[in-house]
């Protein structure tokens, strides 16, 4: 399987939310992984910063979004500057604005949770 440079946006260090159970997965499945959140902080060895260095920007893969549609308006500049091959909308976060400027943009979208995807080998 390909390694995927993956961005988790709304990265927590709280160990019952999913994009700390998501950041989890992605290492042991040796996808690198970056972290954004509203706190810095650290996950199974991988630092969450609330901004991401621009020169990883060509590096990332895919960004799997963990935060609600009112929380992502912030984000929809960096997404299109990072231009992923794709977007991944974890249950919860499924936003029509951004999926119809993700389109506009030409950056491939997934309604799909991440950990399902990894544990059956569809990441």
């Amino acid at each position: 399987m390909k390694q995927k440079n993956t961005l988790v946006i709304g990265a927590s260090e709280n160990p019952e939310r999913y994009s700390n159970k998501a950041i989890r997965l992605l290492n042991q499945h040796k996808h690198p992984v970056f972290a954004i959140g509203n706190k810095i902080g650290e996950v199974d060895g991988i630092q969450i910063v609330k901004e991401l260095d621009k020169s990883l920007y060509p590096e990332i893969d895919t960004i799997t979004l963990y935060l609600g549609p009112k929380n992502q308006a912030p984000y929809f500049e960096l997404i299109e500057d990072i231009h992923p091959k794709r977007v991944l909308f974890n249950p919860g976060t499924e936003n029509q604005e951004l999926t119809n400027f993700l389109d506009e943009n030409n950056i491939e979208w997934e309604q799909a949770c991440t950990l399902v995807l990894l544990n059956t080998n569809q990441y």
